[in-house]
């Protein structure tokens, strides 16, 4: 079969297609034949070497869906011919409220999406939401789980509160705009580029501001009248900000840190006004089954920046990295 297989850490230019040997399942696995699959900024970390617990070589993607072709001897109720999405999330473990030490992503260490076949546990496939294209569904499962437990799960949103998406224009941004917005929400949010931020507003944004502005935290103050969730990737400098902008009893939802550690957090400004700063990965099996149910009850479709081919991978990864993409760039996996 045709895969990218990461075999040494370094840039996405040295990604190329490969022939290597197709997967079979073990008694409790299925085969999938992928029909698309989607990028992450996760896979742009491992290429570097900046992601923990990684093992070389191994087949880069989290992200896919796909037909059933193969499935193991003990397999029961998956079968032959369906139509599937996958989740990412392996080895979850048997606690909804928090992973096992066992935990990883299909993508590295266990090879993953970015091929023509994928091997994977049966307890990790579902039926694929029937209005969603294939594009659409490799484009939903990490980002798509990441902001349900986020936002829903620990962020515990509610109708009429006033949200915070910073940094929007990535695929855990724009799913949480749409969840948000679903839910009634007032959602508002930041981009360094004006353009985002009206983007934002064709899909469930009240509002935004350009943080690239000195004064841009207090246009935001001003429009929001303060915030009661804010949904946080980005940490660093700006970070402090959010504290600032929040209501009495808010809560600050992180589910990573692209900027790097917040400095000088001033923890008094949190307990005066009873904050609860909240730490989130990815998401439960059923945090992802409640996902799915939630797209296909509110008939949301992924924002998708742009389709490549499989081997136009590095070409997607490069523009991931520059932070030009709004929403998922999905990969169209070749039939033969």
């Amino acid at each position: 079969m045709k895969a990218i297989m990461l075999r040494e850490t370094g840039e996405p230019s040295q990604l190329k297609l490969q022939d290597i040997e197709k997967p079979k399942p073990g008694p409790n696995d299925v085969i999938v034949r992928l029909q698309a699959a989607s990028l992450n900024r996760r896979d742009l970390m491992v290429v570097k070497g900046q992601y923990p617990g990684m093992k070389l070589p191994a087949i880069l993607g989290s992200d896919g869906a796909g037909k059933v072709v193969e499935v193991g001897g003990e397999v029961q109720n998956v079968f032959i011919g369906d139509e599937v999405i996958i989740n990412p999330g392996i080895n979850w473990g048997n606690d909804k409220d928090k992973k096992s030490t066992d935990f990883q992503v299909l993508g590295n260490p266990t090879d993953g999406t970015f091929a023509q076949y994928v091997k994977i546990s049966v307890e990790n496939v579902y039926a694929k939401p029937t209005h969603l294209s294939w594009e659409e569904a490799a484009a939903l499962p990490l980002a798509g789980l990441t902001a349900y437990r986020a936002l829903i799960t620990k962020g515990k949103v509610k109708k009429g509160e006033t949200v915070l998406i910073p940094g929007v224009g990535g695929g855990v941004a724009t799913f949480l705009v749409q969840f948000a917005a679903a839910l009634g929400a007032k959602v508002y949010v930041t981009s360094s580029k004006e353009e985002k931020i009206e983007k934002a507003k064709e899909f469930g944004a009240v509002g935004g501001v350009n943080y690239t502005a000195d004064d841009w935290s207090e246009k935001l103050e001003k429009l929001t009248g303060g915030i009661d969730l804010s949904i946080d990737s980005i940490g660093g400098d700006s970070f402090s900000t959010l504290v600032s902008l929040g209501k009495i009893g808010s809560r600050i939802v992180s589910f990573g840190a692209t900027r790097g550690a917040v400095p000088n957090l001033f923890l008094p400004s949190m307990t005066v006004k009873e904050m609860s700063l909240i730490g989130s990965t990815m998401g439960s099996p059923q945090d992802f089954a409640e996902m799915l149910k939630f797209v296909e009850e509110h008939q949301i479709h992924p924002i998708l920046d742009e389709t490549l081919s499989l081997e136009q991978l590095p070409e997607g990864l490069f523009k991931m990295e520059q932070g030009e993409n709004f929403g998922k760039i999905v990969l169209t996996i070749p039939q033969d």
